[in-house]
């Protein structure tokens, strides 16, 4: 069973799913980081020269490729996968969804100090409200897909690795 990690950015999925893939001695698969790949350019560029949509057409196809290949694996999904409900219904088949959250203010601290230079998704609000409007819009969807809610604001990677385990173990979906 695939170990799906949801939520929206700065709540720690790439960090604690590179952490929760080598505890686990299993694959990882970066859903960003492969498309960056395949694309040959980083995702601002894509989202600069193509738009939103385009990027989300290149993620839903990553993610069929991935649900074909992945087989007891972790997914670090980005933080728009759940806008396309066919990715959801394709990630879900073969895995279990964990939706890591922070307080909204623990978010724009982790977005600041990011220097990734993460693509705008709303252009006419101010950057908080950006992040406030798309999080709220999300916030659904998120619960929706989520097989376990792991709150990360004042946790370290870790210990988040570690009550993803913990839960999982508990509902038999990994060995203990």
């Amino acid at each position: 069973m695939n170990i799906i990690l949801l939520g929206y950015r700065g709540t720690g999925k790439s960090v604690v799913s590179r952490l929760l893939a080598k505890k686990l001695s299993r694959r990882l698969f970066s859903l960003d980081e492969m498309i960056e790949e395949a694309v040959g350019i980083p995702i601002p560029e894509i989202v600069s020269l193509w738009g939103w949509s385009r990027f989300r057409e290149i993620e839903t196809t990553l993610v069929a490729q991935v649900c074909e290949e992945a087989e007891n694996a972790v997914i670090d999904c980005g933080g728009g996968v759940v806008l396309n409900g066919e990715n959801i219904t394709l990630l879900k088949r073969k895995g279990k969804a964990v939706l890591l959250t922070a307080e909204f203010d623990a978010l724009i601290s982790r977005l600041k100090r990011d220097k990734g230079g993460r693509p705008r998704l709303e252009e006419n609000l101010s950057w908080e409200d950006e992040h406030r409007k798309v999080l709220a819009e999300r916030e659904g969807q998120y619960r929706a897909a989520a097989d376990f809610v792991c709150d990360t604001t004042d946790q370290k990677p870790n210990d988040t690795v570690h009550d993803i385990i913990e839960f999982f173990k508990r509902q038999s979906w990994i060995d203990s």
